[in-house]
């Protein structure tokens, strides 16, 4: 089966700047081919899955839209996607290799989700992507510009070398 005759939906937090942010450098990537996205903020949309906002409140969710009961979270969704990403699956086969950094990963996930608008801030309204489900990119939804993704590359970059992670 092709990558590109799959689709994935990415429930993200909208109101949290990291989160945003990688699905602003997803968008960028992907551009809507394999992955849509819903804000966990969009209660109606979540309930169409059967997804609650307290089950969003574990992490991000990725859903497999062919066989809906394929699902991960946290840590595992992050996993899922890097190896739908083209040539991911060789990052994250090396990473799963190593020992011990699948706990590690888990629990870096865990505490960056547990105080991820202390680290890195709340936004004061949420963010739609302009690759929704159900439809073609939307005109009027906010598109990261190339010099966005790259600011916020930039912004992680130096939060982590800071050490304000810890």
């Amino acid at each position: 089966m092709k990558l590109r005759s799959l689709n994935y939906i990415i429930i993200y937090d909208g109101n949290c700047n990291l989160c945003v942010t990688l699905v602003h450098i997803l968008e960028s990537i992907d551009q809507g081919e394999v992955f849509k996205y819903i804000p966990m903020q969009d209660l109606e949309t979540l309930n169409q899955f059967s997804i609650t906002a307290e089950d969003c409140q574990m992490g991000m969710i990725l859903i497999n839209t062919n066989v809906p009961k394929y699902r991960w979270q946290g840590s595992e969704a992050l996993e899922e996607i890097g190896r739908l990403l083209p040539g991911g699956d060789v990052f994250v086969a090396a990473y799963r290799a190593l020992p011990g950094a699948k706990w590690m990963g888990n629990r870096f996930y865990e505490q960056i989700r547990d105080n991820r608008y202390t680290i890195f801030g709340k936004r004061s309204t949420t963010y739609h992507s302009p690759y929704p489900i159900g439809c073609k990119a939307s005109l009027s939804a906010e598109k990261p510009s190339t010099q966005k993704v790259l600011f916020s590359l930039e912004f992680l970059i130096t939060v982590i070398g800071k050490g304000e992670l810890t």
